[in-house]
């Protein structure tokens, strides 16, 4: 197995040194940081949960020592393992998997999330239905968020009869996209994230989305979820997520209504690609600018 390293990215180790199959198509990333009854969970349920296709493939940010000892139980069962002392976000990691996988599937589950029992070979038998499928998810919202007279619209059947909630992106955890996706785009650039490297996907005519009836994985960082540990505004903000960080959320309240407001865009956005072409965004941006500046 590969030893930690400090800084640079660390070599996958062969299938053979990992004891995997040597026919395993499906590499899957997890990045860790400082949140060990998290990470207990979530990569137990990933390791468990993995199929013989599968090569699990971990990065660790930072030195919460918790954390470090959860994962030291698992080393040996990794394909590769690369630490990062400096907590560099999840664009790192993300390429560090990119550049070195071999499967025909990649794809990544977060420190925040449990994947249910067969996850995997259902998405891996979805994308074999459908040349044209790019990036497949797990679903990780409420029940309480599905609303079907809004989904409907965008729920299609394809080959073999599989059916999509078609979207332009899907979340960053339990998903897997065609290694081909990656061969066509390369690597995230820096200011881009992982939605938007999926709409550019299926700008270019793959077709992503959850499989439906959902692959449900719990999200962890939903306040309604039994493993959350998010049940007041000072545990949202000694644990922020990364995405309630980046909108300026503060309290439980808020938090609750972006996932809800997560939730019913996916049912809702868009599916023509051109619709998120990046002129006619500026050109959406530019409008709500004036329309703001009108209502003030």
């Amino acid at each position: 197995m590969p030893q930690p390293a400090e800084s640079g990215a660390a070599a996958p180790a062969s299938p053979a040194a990992s004891g995997m199959n040597a026919q395993a198509n499906t590499d899957v990333l997890m990045i860790t940081y400082n949140r060990p009854h998290y990470t207990r969970l979530a990569l137990q349920a990933l390791m468990e949960r993995s199929d013989a296709a599968m090569r699990i493939w971990l990065w660790h940010n930072g030195d919460d020592a918790e954390t470090l000892e959860v994962l030291n139980g698992y080393r040996d069962d990794l394909h590769a393992f690369h630490h990062s002392r400096e907590n560099v976000g999840l664009r790192e990691p993300t390429n560090w998997l990119f550049a070195n996988a071999t499967g025909n599937y990649l794809g990544k589950v977060d420190d925040d999330c449990i994947v249910p029992v067969d996850w995997g070979r259902k998405l891996r038998a979805a994308h074999e239905s459908e040349p044209r499928f790019g990036v497949l998810g797990c679903w990780r919202f409420q029940p309480e968020d599905f609303v079907p007279e809004l989904a409907q619209r965008k729920i299609q059947t394809f080959g073999r009869g599989q059916q999509l909630l078609v979207n332009l992106w899907v979340e960053g955890s339990g998903y897997l996209m065609k290694r081909a996706c990656v061969d066509r785009l390369g690597a995230l650039r820096r200011g881009v994230s992982f939605t938007n490297y999926c709409i550019q996907i299926g700008r270019l005519g793959w077709i992503n989305g959850w499989v439906y009836p959902f692959i449900h994985q719990e999200h962890m960082d939903d306040p309604r979820s039994p493993n959350s540990a998010l049940h007041t505004d000072a545990d949202l903000n000694q644990f922020l997520p990364l995405s309630a960080r980046r909108t300026g959320v503060t309290r439980l309240d808020q938090w609750l209504e972006q996932l809800r407001a997560s939730a019913l865009a996916a049912q809702t956005a868009p599916i023509d690609p051109g619709y998120w072409s990046p002129l006619r965004r500026r050109m959406r941006r530019v409008l709500a600018r004036g329309r703001a500046s009108l209502a003030r």
